[in-house]
């Protein structure tokens, strides 16, 4: 089986995409440290895709594959609602990895590009759908808009099971950041028609 066509996701199409991102990240390190308690994790992720990627929605952004695949990607200008996500970083993160967290976003912050760019916060498939391609074919159609407009593309990998693929769509890693007990994130950026 392979993927199929990748559409555009509109506001009614939100519900399902936040599922299958929910689903796609509950086994991912940096989710789990973040959120470690199941529940908490069921209830907060859906809000923090919101918060972080949600604004795909309103500038035809979000890509959708199939029921089972969604990337949020965030164009140039627009960025996450920083001041929900700080909310809900204070009020669900357990408080001993406060202090970590808020180390770990602010060597985030550093590593964007100050140039325009694509940002993509989040992209993720229903695990139950791995190895099909619908990865591939989502960031494919993503980085095509990217080389079209001529600029860069910038997501930051919170499981390095993914950075073979993001290489092989021409991301290159910047650097690795770990912070106390946080998981390593890898910071990866693309220059327009960069092929891996």
């Amino acid at each position: 089986m392979t993927a199929g066509k990748v559409e555009i996701a509109h506001v009614r199409d939100e519900a399902t995409m936040v599922s299958v991102l929910t689903l796609a990240f509950a086994a991912d390190p940096v989710s789990r440290w973040s959120w470690p308690a199941p529940q908490t994790y069921l209830e907060t992720f859906p809000l923090f895709i919101k918060a972080f990627g949600g604004e795909a929605f309103a500038h035809s952004s979000a890509h959708r594959i199939d029921g089972v695949g969604a990337a949020l990607w965030l164009p140039p200008g627009v960025h996450p609602d920083e001041e929900v996500l700080d909310a809900l970083i204070h009020s669900t993160i357990p408080k001993h990895l406060l202090e970590d967290t808020f180390a770990v976003i602010e060597q985030m912050q550093r590593h964007q590009p100050e140039e325009p760019h694509w940002y993509l916060p989040l992209i993720g498939i229903d695990p139950s759908q791995h190895g099909k391609g619908y990865g591939a074919a989502l960031l494919k159609h993503g980085l095509a808009i990217c080389d079209r407009d001529g600029i860069p593309a910038y997501l930051d990998s919170t499981n390095p099971k993914n950075n073979a693929l993001y290489e092989h769509h021409g991301f290159e890693l910047l650097d690795t950041i770990q912070v106390g007990s946080s998981p390593p994130i890898y910071p990866m950026l693309r220059r327009p028609g960069r092929r891996g």
